[in-house]
């Protein structure tokens, strides 16, 4: 008989569970939420904070969740594959199958979306060069017009686009507009250009710099990417003669007024990014709006059953 009534409350067990019982023993709903976030100079951070309402984030870590943990765009992507109660941002061209995007506001985070204006989480890609007279040659001047004339093209667009962003421009096919570039008909294979600043915007840049390169008789492209502040820096700040110095600098946040220094022809934008929050892929949710990451970024929201009951 007590064999029969322990078949029978495991047959009865087993029942409740396939018919939707709330698995309590998994314990998800009570884990703490570990919340990963970029340092201040980063332009994905300032763009995430303001895009969710958090602005005063975007400088200022005292705001932040006690225990929040800091790390570059890679580590918050790595994180997420092992930490089950984790949650960060990263740019939406890192974005593999490695993690779970979630929607924002109950729209997904594609390009097409960026381009609609339905995915409110966004923010610029952008550029910025040393100034005329700053250059170690002509050919190094000339060079870096030309990859900028390069990575606004209809072809650079294509590469922008498949590295996972939404392109800003296309004056048209590589292949007609060369002309306007006579070092590239050179061999520019002595040459070294050197780009740098976001991280978020180093899998373009590289993308870009590889594509240019035999169409411009081989100049050798080097990227160094630290973060958007150095974008500017190291391009026409106060590190634009140092070790680390480049030729173009990127920034994934507009470029701030003390930033804008040289004349408005040194500077640009090449494209559009979506900024995604993201979590392990076990994670059972699949949305969330501005108000509730404010809320987890600031530690209100303390679990992820905070979350899922909100």
């Amino acid at each position: 008989m007590k064999k029969q009534l322990l078949i029978a409350s495991a047959a009865l067990a087993f029942v409740l569970a396939a018919c939707g019982t709330p698995d309590n023993g998994s314990g998800f709903e009570q884990e703490k939420i570990n919340v990963y976030t970029r340092d201040t100079s980063s332009g994905t951070r300032d763009g995430f904070m303001k895009g969710i309402g958090f602005g005063e984030a975007s400088s200022d870590d005292s705001v932040l969740v006690s225990g929040f943990i800091t790390n570059n765009n890679a580590a918050i992507m790595t994180a997420m594959t092992t930490d089950i109660a984790g949650i960060g941002y990263v740019s939406l061209s890192s974005v593999n199958n490695t993690i779970k995007p979630l929607k924002f506001e109950g729209v997904d985070a594609t390009e097409a979306n960026v381009l609609n204006n339905t995915y409110g989480l966004k923010r610029p890609f952008v550029w910025m060069r040393r100034v005329d007279g700053d250059f170690a040659s002509d050919v190094e001047r000339d060079l870096t017009l030309a990859f900028i004339g390069f990575m606004e093209s209809n072809d650079g667009a294509d590469v922008i686009n498949d590295a996972g962003a939404t392109a800003v421009n296309g004056t048209g096919n590589w292949a007609d507009l060369v002309s306007n570039y006579p070092v590239c008909a050179l061999d520019n294979s002595s040459v070294t250009l050197n780009f740098g600043g976001s991280d978020s915007i180093t899998k373009i840049a590289e993308a870009l710099s590889a594509a240019f390169s035999p169409r411009c008789g081989n100049v050798v492209t080097v990227n160094n990417h630290t973060g958007s502040s150095d974008g500017y820096k190291r391009s026409q700040g106060d590190e634009k003669d140092g070790i680390n110095a480049m030729h173009i600098g990127y920034s994934s946040r507009p470029f701030t007024d003390a930033e804008k220094v040289g004349p408005e022809n040194t500077r640009g934008q090449l494209a559009w990014d979506a900024i995604v929050a993201i979590v392990h892929k076990s994670n059972p949710v699949d949305n969330v709006t501005g108000d509730q990451l404010t809320r987890i970024y600031k530690g209100e929201l303390a679990t992820w059953g905070d979350v899922i009951n909100d």
